[in-house]
């Protein structure tokens, strides 16, 4: 019976093997392979348990998803978690994500009543598989659900499990710090916004700076990716998440995520989310979009209003971070009052209160210059790719 359960295993996998794009992208490079894909890694270790998956849309191997995959080798799977966007990956940001109730398990949703899985939301399982696609951002709230996921199990002891996917931002570290004043849903780790580590390096962090609540620790593995390391461009074959629909917006979302923080628009509600920002007053009317209601983006600020700003899709994508289109657009709307909103804070600390003092990019970069070399000493001892 185990060797059947094993042959069947790598018929799976070599029946998706080739196939890595999908109908949003051709161009993916199909030599990278996620740890979903290593099917024969991770499938004996489910054999004959409960197994709860935390996924959304981007939890596939090739063009199948990682439920229906397991449902076909025979897996019980009686409840699945799911994130921000929900299931489908389509739900506004921020929008209240209800539980449902499916053939064969239980939706359950920890972007609805609830952050946190509680104990009787886990009980029963054995393992809990975590897989969906990051981008590698402090701010983008997978991670979140992660953290609280390893500390449901480790509280129930139940194994947990990651199966790895490639960084998109992977190749670089860099900004401000989160402290623990302000952490919240939208930063629970004292990180850089942009911390280089894939979902599986950053569980491997948690685990080792006793991260968790009350030092928990928790029965962790991590399915490696493979053919891909830090270096490694990586053009995703779906969306992340409803707002990030192509490479440029997934470079420019470390940077332009910030804007979430001010009265301007980051473009939700047009074609161009996280590649454009404006604002009905921005003085320079050279270029303009108008936001209206789309999957996503249902209510999206300033909806029918014609916004003036800047339009970064013409530029050569770099991946990198950048406090300067934030400051310089605060200086060219004239409204020093009115521009921050209290969400700056969690997103980017005293960042405004830097900028508000009339500090120079360069003067702000230094003033975390210490603890973005402590934190790349420290991540060294948890890194999986070269």
């Amino acid at each position: 019976m185990n060797h059947i359960f094993i042959s069947l295993c790598w018929l799976l996998l070599f029946a998706c093997s080739p196939i890595l794009n999908t109908e949003e992208d051709s161009t993916i490079n199909q030599e990278i392979q996620p740890g979903a894909w290593q099917v024969s890694d991770y499938l004996p270790l489910l054999k004959d348990k409960k197994v709860g998956l935390c996924v959304n849309h981007s939890s596939k191997i090739g063009k199948i998803h990682l439920l229906d995959t397991l449902i076909s080798l025979g897996i019980n799977i009686p409840k699945v978690f799911t994130p921000e966007h929900g299931f489908t990956g389509t739900a506004d940001a921020g929008e209240h994500v209800a539980d449902e109730q499916t053939e064969g398990h239980q939706l359950i949703s920890l972007f609805g009543e609830k952050r946190e899985p509680s104990d009787e939301d886990v009980s029963g399982l054995d393992v809990i598989i975590f897989d969906m696609q990051d981008v590698g951002v402090r701010f983008y709230t997978y991670i979140s659900t992660m953290h609280y996921m390893m500390e449901a199990a480790s509280r129930n002891n139940i194994a947990f499990i990651v199966l790895d996917r490639p960084n998109p931002n992977g190749s670089y570290v860099d900004g401000p710090f989160l402290h623990e004043s302000l952490r919240s849903f939208v930063g629970l780790h004292p990180i850089p916004i942009v911390h280089g580590l894939t979902i599986g390096e950053l569980a491997k962090m948690i685990v080792g700076e006793a991260w968790l609540k009350d030092e928990l620790t928790v029965d962790l593995t991590v399915i490696p990716v493979q053919n891909w390391n830090h270096a490694t461009p990586y053009t995703l074959p779906l969306k992340p998440s409803p707002n990030l629909p192509n490479d440029m917006s997934i470079a420019l979302y470390p940077s332009l995520c910030l804007f979430e923080g001010t009265i301007a628009s980051v473009g939700r509600g047009t074609n161009a989310s996280f590649q454009h920002i404006g604002h009905p007053d921005y003085p320079d009317s050279t270029y303009s979009f108008t936001p209206s209601p789309r999957e996503g983006a249902k209510t999206p600020k300033y909806n029918g209003q014609l916004c003036y700003g800047l339009d970064f899709r013409t530029e050569t994508i770099d991946y990198n971070f950048t406090i300067e289109p934030l400051i310089d657009f605060y200086n060219e709307m004239g409204k020093p009052d009115e521009f921050f909103t209290p969400y700056i804070k969690l997103l980017a600390g005293d960042l405004d209160d830097q900028i508000k003092s009339g500090m120079s990019a360069e003067e702000i970069r230094e003033s975390w210059k210490q603890e973005l070399a402590n934190f790349k000493e420290m991540r060294e001892k948890y890194l999986m790719y070269e």
